[in-house]
């Protein structure tokens, strides 16, 4: 069982900490009141919160998998027990193994999938609750396996289209160290005491502290990287950069359109399944990944629950294609609101893609030339004392 700390307040209005083994917040909150305490604050142990997290193309396997079994009138259990022997991962079987143990214990799915702490997303946990209380788990777990397929396809597209820009930026890094370390050293004899241009007195420069300071240089390196992942964990820089990614030319047009094709999907998922909208923004603003996005959904959800239409309350977000919103309207209007968002996130799926693409395709010759200038450059910063020496020869 995962076990919870908590924080109560007894009938006399003393605070009393502590912690149980319960398969979920509702047990834990119905174990306190029957013990004359009324649950406050509780949080999953650490115990249960160090469980790996299933990566998208896991998520989907393990949907795909439950839903075909479940639909062929296997029991729940023995489809995990299935699942458990088909996983060859160590740390995934755990996770697989504790739900079956929740599992046995009675405790129905979706709770069980929460016990895990991170291991599932809690949209796909959400939805497994809604398909339990309609009685279609196998239908929700075969819808799910498509929408983090989808979403496993999205990412692996963007990660192996920065694979080229990253090779050659470590290339860049690498002649530059090359040039600067073993190349113009070599020159500091032919030169002498002449007095050299401000470019090659530049340049050397630049190669004696890189000769002389690397330790130093790595170390500070290191350092400022440490400190800007420290500053960026803190909630205000986080969301003042997650709004300036918003705002980057070319970039800022990719990242709105994979945020806004992640978002329609999930609400889609969740909308179809019958979770009221509020409870689905509530769920859908953190699939987003985007802190400053997340920030403006207080104000959606106040203007929904004041009886505008969600188009009308969507429309306050700044950080979602303007689409979104036209194509939400549309579905209001048509009566076809999932089959909409359904539609406009594979149409964004497919922007993203292109933009993607382009950005790549952008990106490689800017690499290149920026690879050129750096040579070009130590070359000249050569050259010109060179030719200064024949200059005075002549």
């Amino acid at each position: 069982m995962p076990v919870y700390k908590y924080s109560a307040v007894a009938i006399d209005g003393s605070r009393r900490v502590g912690q149980l083994d319960v398969a979920n917040e509702a047990q834990l909150s119905s174990v306190l009141r029957n013990n004359g305490l009324f649950l406050t604050t509780s949080s999953l142990s650490e115990k249960k919160a160090a469980h790996k997290k299933l990566k998208d193309d896991e998520v989907a396997d393990f949907c795909r998998q439950l839903s075909a079994m479940l639909a062929s009138g296997i029991t729940l259990i023995r489809a995990m027990q299935i699942i458990e022997a088909r996983d060859a991962k160590p740390q995934i079987k755990k996770v697989y193994h504790d739900l079956i143990e929740e599992l046995r214990r009675g405790v129905n799915l979706s709770d069980s999938m929460e016990s895990e702490g991170k291991a599932f997303p809690a949209l796909l946990t959400n939805m497994m609750r809604a398909g339990e209380n309609s009685g279609g788990i196998d239908k929700t777990a075969e819808k799910m396996a498509i929408t983090y397929d989808k979403q496993y396809k999205l990412n692996s597209r963007m990660k192996s289209a920065s694979v080229y820009p990253i090779i050659l930026a470590v290339m860049i890094v690498g002649v530059v160290i090359v040039m600067f370390t073993l190349v113009l050293p070599s020159f500091l004899g032919v030169f002498g005491d002449m007095e050299l241009p401000l470019p090659t007195q530049i340049m050397m420069g630049i190669s004696s502290f890189l000769v002389n300071y690397w330790l130093f240089l790595i170390a500070g390196i290191v350092v400022g990287v440490a400190a800007i992942i420290a500053i960026f964990r803190r909630p205000g820089p986080r969301k003042a950069w997650d709004h300036f990614k918003l705002r980057i030319p070319v970039i800022g047009k990719l990242v709105r359109t994979v945020y806004t094709a992640r978002f329609a999907r999930t609400l889609a998922s969740l909308y179809v399944s019958g979770i009221p909208m509020i409870q689905s923004l509530n769920i859908g603003r953190y699939t987003v990944g985007n802190t400053y996005i997340e920030s403006q959904f207080d104000e959606v959800i106040n203007n929904l629950g004041n009886g505008r239409t969600l188009s009308q309350s969507m429309s306050v977000v700044d950080g979602f294609d303007r689409k979104l919103n036209s194509t939400i309207s549309i579905g209001e209007e048509s009566g076809r609101l999932e089959a909409m968002l359904d539609s406009v996130a594979d149409q964004f799926d497919y922007e993203a893609e292109m933009a993607t693409e382009r950005l790549v395709t952008m990106m490689e010759p800017l690499m290149i030339i920026i690879m050129a200038v750096v040579v070009v450059g130590v070359i000249i910063s050569v050259l010109l004392p060179i030719f200064n020496m024949y200059s005075s020869i002549g």
